[in-house]
Parts: structure tokens; sequence; C-alpha cells
């Protein structure tokens, strides 16, 4: 943890947003102020795709739409670069040509940052990334409480008999105990599925599901409400699927599924956890070869800063 005044972005009205560094909201890269409270870390891999690939382009493409963020946040009330220091720690790089051995790499540097103090904002990459981020947060909290935003469940066994895809990561991390089964919910699922069984064996991991139309018909407050009565004070981690977003708002992802959230719902559920015990979180799936004037890379990047705004806050209040 930071006990210096934290160091900020690049000042705005000296270097236009345009120019200068590429890293997440042009903050300082982690080797420039040693140590973060919030580590935003790139994992280039989508290795573990079973449509569209791309996302291994995803981080930095939401770096750079994220050069349009700035540090006050109206709607957290919050200057979330002065309250902590966030820093961008660069790329996990990961063998794209053997998963198992990606899976282990992505754990131990992971590891690496945890122990450093620091939480970490991650930028996928597919969502297979998000099992070996699991594991490590859970090694460092226990098993920890998840909110999954996602189009797809993410549940489903294996793919052509590979245990480790983007389909797989939460049954895995359900079998390997690192997830409070009293507290993980799908957000924003939608879509035809494989059969119904897929609904029955997710029940059985402890899922609840709000789908995108739960949303639109009961509302972000009301699904808000429920999510924090269902997380409670648990150490809580979220993984975003940028495909929970409708293809109007998130074209550039590898599977996209019709009849999904608008931006402006993700983020104000969002919003809505600030008083949750975020621990860590991700933003994955962001394929930029398939997206429109940025749409899918801003979507990303604010999504990201709403997340970092709920850990800086929660990290200076905890001084």
């Amino acid at each position: 943890m930071t006990t210096t005044e934290p160091r900020g972005p690049v000042d705005s009205s000296r270097v236009p947003r345009y120019a200068g560094p590429a890293t997440f909201a042009r903050l300082p890269r982690l080797d420039e102020v040693g140590t973060a409270d919030v580590a935003v870390v790139g994992v280039p891999f989508d290795a573990g795709v079973s449509y569209r690939p791309g996302a291994r382009f995803g981080g930095n493409a939401i770096r750079e739409a994220s050069r349009l963020l700035r540090p006050y946040n109206p709607a957290q009330d919050a200057s979330p670069f002065a309250l902590a220091q966030v820093a961008d720690a660069g790329d996990i790089a990961a063998n794209p040509f053997n998963i198992n051995e990606a899976v282990d790499t992505i754990e131990a540097a992971a590891d690496d940052l945890l122990g450093t103090g620091a939480r970490l904002m991650t930028l996928g990459g597919d969502h297979t990334i998000a099992l070996p981020l699991l594991r490590a947060v859970a090694r460092k909290h226990g098993p920890v409480a998840l909110l999954h935003f996602d189009a797809h469940l993410d549940t489903w066994d294996t793919y052509f008999g590979a245990e480790y895809t983007h389909g797989t990561p939460f049954r895995r991390a359900v079998e390997e105990g690192i997830l409070d089964t009293s507290a993980l919910s799908h957000v924003g699922t939608r879509g035809p599925l494989y059969g119904k069984q897929d609904l029955d064996d997710d029940e059985k991991m402890g899922f609840g599901i709000v789908t995108s139309a739960d949303v639109m018909r009961r509302g972000v407050d009301e699904v808000a409400q429920q999510l924090r009565e269902r997380i409670g004070d648990r150490p809580l981690y979220i993984s975003i699927d940028i495909d929970v977003l409708d293809p109007a708002h998130a074209p550039g992802t590898g599977t996209p599924e019709a009849g999904g959230l608008t931006s402006r719902e993700l983020l104000e559920i969002l919003r809505a956890l600030a008083g949750c015990h975020l621990v860590s979180a991700d933003v994955v799936e962001v394929a930029p070869a398939y997206d429109h004037a940025e749409i899918t890379s801003v979507a990303a990047s604010h999504t990201a800063y709403e997340l970092t705004t709920i850990m800086s806050r929660q990290i200076a209040a905890a001084r």
C-alpha cells in the first residue's frame, strides 16, 4: 500500500489526451511508482475462444480508448487516481500455443502482483483468464463471492475435450473450491443454450441468474439491491465479459448475442455496488477487429474506470 501522495495521469491541459503514454487512463507505469494500490494489468491471450478470435488485442484497445477518461468521477463523487495509487503494470505474457501453461503463467503473475498488496484490474484477453486470476485472489482472501456479467454462463464442462476454455472457467472454479457458492450470480445472460441441462448444472453449482430481460423489466436499482443482499460483506470478485452488452453497444467481441444490456445499465449497476468489498476485477473479450469507432473499447474503458473507482474509494476509506 502506498503512503505517499499518489501519482496520477498525465495532465491533459499540458499534453493532449491523444498524445503521451499509451497506459490505462494515461497513468504511470508500475515500474515508475514502485508499488500500487490498484494494478491495471493486461493479459493478451485468446487461445481459449470457441468462435471469433482477437481478444488478445483487447487490453491495448481498452488502454487506447481510456485516453478520454478524466480524473474526477462525478457518478461516484470521487477522484480515484488521487485516492489511491493506480498504475499500469503492463501485460502478462502467456504462451498462445499451450493453454495449460498459459493458465499457470497468469496465475503466477497474478500471485506476484497481489503479493505486493495491490488489487487487480485486469484487461483481457478471453474469459479463460478468469480462472487463474480467481485462483490467485482466493489464495489471498479465501473463497470469494463472484459477480459474473456475461451473455453466457461459462459453466460448461469441456470443449473438444479441453477443460480450460473461455466457456468453462467458473465450473472449474467451483470444482476447485475457490468460490463462495452461497454468493454467486450471473448478470445479463441470454440467448440459446445447448439444452436445459446447462441451466440445471449451473443451478447445482450455486449460481443465481439475472437475465438481461430481468434487468430491463425490473430496473437497475432493484437488481443491484438483490445483488448487494446476495454478496453481503464477503470479499467480491467481479468478472465482466463485454458481450454482456448488446451488440449495439459492444460489437467488438467474439460471441455476440442479441438482446443485451445497454452500457448505461451496466455502469449504473456497478456504481450501485460501491459498498461491496471488491478485491479485484476483470474486463474481458474485447476483440477490436470487430469493433466500430471504438464503441466496445470505450464501453470497456469506462467499465474498468468504475471498477477502479470502487476499489480506490475502499482503499482510501480503510486508511
